[in-house]
């Protein structure tokens, strides 16, 4: 789901950088990837992309900068390997270097300050730079590198030339810095000068190596799950709290990865770009339809087993849809899901009555969120239901969010609507 505000990405601007010592940076060789026996590789971190916007960043793309980010993992492992994708760039990119290391949590700023003692360098068949073609991913080396359940990882990319349009994730909930020149060995952040609240630029997944997995549970939805209204940098989403459920309540080799492939704004049977209601104009980053979206951002996930659809409500709001229509394409997700041998999980469609400007909310529009919901608790055809709507609507009101859950723009839960979410799926239903 999108909110009325647009989601600016900061432009680049020159920065003068004054760059300490360089922390020494071990590289990954054959000698660093051992593959132990009865071991399998499982998705642990994943995000949905799309091309950038029109403007501004984004659209410019990097040129001789670093970006670094900060991911959490929902499950551990002892090795891992990182996917960075262009997707939708418009020419190659070369990744000059790239680095994985903790996060020190000792100083200040430690949220893109890292533990120079963690520090490793990815490898690209066993090369530091690499070129991502037009359309392409690119996979790292497997990687010694032990990671724990619900880890923090840093990650540091160098694009030494101009990368043009670029692949990203719109709204990270997560900050991320950019610098001029190779900062991948920079213990600390003070070379980032920019510092968006936003994105996740060129990375789609992180996989890890286990002893076992029970494969992992793809969340497919818009910002509700993809975390508008939750606190910056706290990974307090739904699909993050559900991981921590998943973990609490079976802490071992056989808890699955959480993958959360929602985008803000994604709508069932419209384009990113295309405006919405109340002046909403559209973005890029609210990526194509969810339909389109399949192949890319959930049956290419490693060992995908569950989905989790929750989706429809942007189209109501937004385009006006008619319920038909989101029922329509809401059963194709579930006839493809299922197709593939994926357990098809639905959510349904939470209430919105107070946001946006006039024309977002009708008496009509929830009429059809209504009329969808009817349908979803009357169906066979899904594996399961989630009934979001019946957790986080106030039963005095049923049209509107309960207050103690209203992140304060009426259509977003809080941290604690999320943590009704995540605390109201049963765990059963993702066949534990």
């Amino acid at each position: 789901m999108s909110t009325r505000k647009r989601w600016h990405v900061v432009a680049a601007v020159a920065v003068l950088l004054v760059a300490g010592a360089p922390a020494m940076v071990a590289s990954a060789g054959p000698s660093d990837t051992v593959q132990r026996g009865n071991t399998t590789w499982a998705a642990s971190w994943a995000t949905a992309v799309t091309r950038g916007n029109a403007t501004g960043l984004t659209n410019t793309g990097l040129n001789d900068q670093s970006v670094r980010m900060v991911v959490r993992t929902t499950v551990g492992g002892h090795a891992l390997r990182v996917r960075l994708s262009n997707m939708y760039g418009e020419q190659a990119v070369l990744v000059g270097r790239a680095t994985i290391a903790r996060p020190n949590t000792t100083t200040p700023d430690d949220l893109s300050d890292i533990d120079p003692a963690t520090l490793r360098e990815l490898t690209f068949g066993g090369a530091a730079s690499a070129t991502m073609n037009r359309g392409a991913e690119l996979l790292s080396d497997p990687l010694d590198f032990p990671v724990g359940d619900q880890s923090d990882l840093v990650l540091t990319l160098h694009f030494p030339v101009l990368t043009g349009p670029v692949t990203f994730h719109g709204t990270s909930r997560q900050t991320s810095y950019i610098g001029a020149d190779d900062l991948t060995s920079a213990a600390d952040g003070a070379g980032f000068t920019i510092r968006p609240n936003c994105c996740w630029f060129f990375l789609s997944g992180i996989d890890v190596q286990r002893r076992h997995s029970p494969g992992s549970v793809v969340v497919f939805g818009d910002s509700i799950a993809d975390g508008n209204g939750s606190t910056l940098n706290a990974n307090k989403r739904w699909p993050d709290l559900l991981a921590d459920r998943l973990i609490a309540a079976r802490p071992d080799v056989r808890t699955p990865g959480v993958l959360n492939a929602s985008l803000a704004g994604n709508r069932l049977n419209h384009e990113g770009p295309e405006p919405g209601a109340g002046g909403f104009p559209g973005y890029h980053e609210l990526g194509p339809n969810a339909v389109a979206r399949l192949d890319e951002d959930v049956f290419s996930q490693t060992d995908a087993r569950t989905v989790i659809t929750h989706l429809g409500i942007n189209d109501i709001w937004m385009s006006d849809a008619s319920a038909d229509a989101i029922i329509s394409s809401l059963r194709q997700i579930n006839q493809q899901v299922q197709a593939r041998g994926l357990r098809s999980l639905v959510a349904t469609l939470t209430p919105y009555e107070g946001h946006g400007n006039p024309g977002v909310w009708t008496p009509e529009k929830e009429a059809t969120r209504q009329a969808v919901n009817a349908y979803l608790r009357g169906s066979a055809e899904f594996d399961g239901l989630l009934d979001f709507d019946a957790v986080l609507r106030d039963p005095t009101q049923p049209s509107q969010l309960l207050p103690a859950y209203d992140s304060g723009d009426h259509i977003h839960p809080n941290d604690a609507g999320n943590q009704a979410m995540a605390d109201a799926v049963p765990l059963w239903l993702l066949r534990l």
